[in-house]
């Protein structure tokens, strides 16, 4: 989830956040891990206050569970809690396909083609953690691409966890596969196809999600 350059001055609390942020959604911090002030604060070398601010913003974000007192534990997940991004991401992105499809930009389709050939040389390669960002980046310039400020602010309210969910599956190379195929209908301005294979590729991404999450979600 990293920012343009030339963004605006970060707080400590954000920069904290983000690192946090990035650690759980590639798996570095697991589902249960305590997060505890003290520790944390000693981990990046900041003081309690803006560790205290960042787990906040985790909280509000749905990544983090609180805990009284100085500590919370990253989120864990349910089955239940899947299905239910997954059915929002499903009405969002359906969308944003078909839009993106008519309003993206030449310069928005450079972006996606460019995030995409990263996400193809990452899953060649193996490189899991890169991949699924790209993959990630990939679904976020498309919403970008729609051009509708609501379902943008729709989608920033879910962010963080619809990039954790993005990052729930191994199969890193259909993935790319299916996000070329996507950027084909892109191109081509083609809404009908654009709309039909996010619907196909919705249903390739619960799968995985659930294959390689079920066996630790909690019922």
């Amino acid at each position: 989830m990293r920012e343009p350059l030339g963004r605006p001055f970060e707080s400590e609390a954000e920069r904290v956040a983000q690192t946090l942020r990035d650690q759980i959604i590639d798996g570095t911090r697991a589902p249960g891990d305590r997060l505890v002030e003290r520790d944390l604060a000693a981990e990046l070398a900041v003081s309690r206050i803006p560790i205290r601010d960042a787990l906040k913003t985790l909280v509000a974000e749905g990544l983090v569970t609180p805990r009284p007192r100085t500590w919370a534990v990253v989120r864990t997940f349910t089955a239940d809690d899947i299905e239910d991004l997954i059915e929002v991401r499903s009405a969002l992105e359906t969308l944003a396909f078909r839009l993106a499809a008519e309003r993206g930009t030449a310069d928005q389709l450079a972006l996606l083609g460019e995030q995409l050939a990263g996400e193809q040389l990452a899953a060649a390669t193996g490189n899991a953690r890169v991949a699924r960002r790209a993959g990630a980046d990939f679904h976020e310039t498309v919403v970008a691409m729609a051009h509708n400020t609501l379902l943008t602010e729709l989608f920033t309210s879910t962010r963080s966890r619809m990039r954790w969910l993005l990052g729930q599956h191994t199969e890193l190379t259909l993935m790319a596969d299916e996000h070329a195929g996507l950027y084909r209908a892109l191109v081509d301005r083609d809404r009908d196809r654009a709309g039909r294979l996010a619907e196909q590729h919705l249903t390739t991404s619960r799968r995985a999600a659930l294959r390689t999450y079920g066996p630790g979600i909690e019922s």
